[in-house]
């Protein structure tokens, strides 16, 4: 996952509102968004490479995405553990957002670079941290947040365009507007481009919000909706090559809607098309 942004309002109207993309290399195996198999309450994409995830959610309001912190210039870590476990591991967890975070924080040197976002939702709490200088672990206060491959509110360009974009969509259950600014294909001006080490062409690259290169781009986009009522509703959009990332038309297309700690079937509440069916 790498690009994030969301309003976050507990005890509002809309209490959660996040737009996502995750990008990632094409040949990596990926399975979209669903119930897990072996665990039942929980629903999001998984990683099959690893077995981990980029961002999901659970029957009873649990909530976790990461994206990666870009460093083109640091060592690969010698034998890092899978970021998407701590996602996974969240998800099919039962500690507060709070204890979860500070046994990442315990540990967290054993990834690279990451950014964590966990949250109870039905419970109103939310906690970012990270392992890198200015990631420190912290529940977010009520307002309107980018993430990136930076730390939390980076000004990065797309993560800037795709919060005001966030704030002037028309309704806050736009669906439509809300996918259309996750496929903003538009490349920053170089003197606006982040330094993470990396070339230059890959700075333009990455800067779009939807990313489209030969063998690497957007894999996913998610939208993910809170109502005051505890009703859950969540799109999932999957790419998994080039033409279709191209395109705009996606692999597959998993929807999602339930009432937060009402238990139902495993399969109620999802309707899905292309090879997430």
């Amino acid at each position: 996952m790498c690009l994030i942004v969301f309003s976050w309002q507990p005890g509002s109207r809309r209490p959660l509102l996040l737009l996502a993309n995750r990008d990632e290399f094409y040949h990596r195996p990926t399975a979209p968004a669903r119930w897990w198999p072996d665990h039942p309450h929980v629903w999001g994409g998984r990683d099959l490479q690893a077995g981990g995830s980029w961002l999901g959610v659970t029957r009873h309001g649990r909530l976790a995405a990461i994206t990666n912190h870009r460093d083109g210039r640091a060592a690969p870590l010698a034998n890092a553990r899978s970021r998407g476990e701590l996602v996974a591991d969240f998800l099919t967890g039962g500690l507060s957002p709070r204890d979860y975070m500070a046994g990442v924080m315990a540990r967290r040197d054993a990834y690279q670079g990451f950014n964590l976002l966990v949250g109870d939702l039905l419970g109103g709490e939310l906690w970012y941290g990270g392992n890198r200088p200015g990631a420190d672990a912290r529940p977010l206060a009520p307002g309107l947040y980018g993430l990136s491959n930076a730390v939390l509110d980076s000004p990065w360009p797309k993560v800037e365009r795709l919060k005001r974009g966030l704030a002037s969509l028309a309704t806050d259950h736009d669906e439509t507007g809300a996918l259309a600014l996750l496929g903003d294909k538009t490349q920053a001006a170089d003197e606006a481009l982040p330094d993470t080490g990396i070339a230059l062409e890959w700075e333009r690259v990455l800067s779009a919000v939807f990313i489209v290169h030969p063998g690497y781009g957007t894999r996913a986009q998610t939208l993910v909706s809170l109502a005051d009522d505890g009703t859950l509703s969540a799109v999932e959009l999957g790419f998994n090559d080039e033409r279709q990332g191209r395109a705009l038309q996606p692999d597959t297309l998993c929807r999602l809607q339930l009432s937060l700690g009402i238990e139902t079937e495993p399969a109620s509440g999802v309707l899905c098309r292309g090879q997430a069916g």
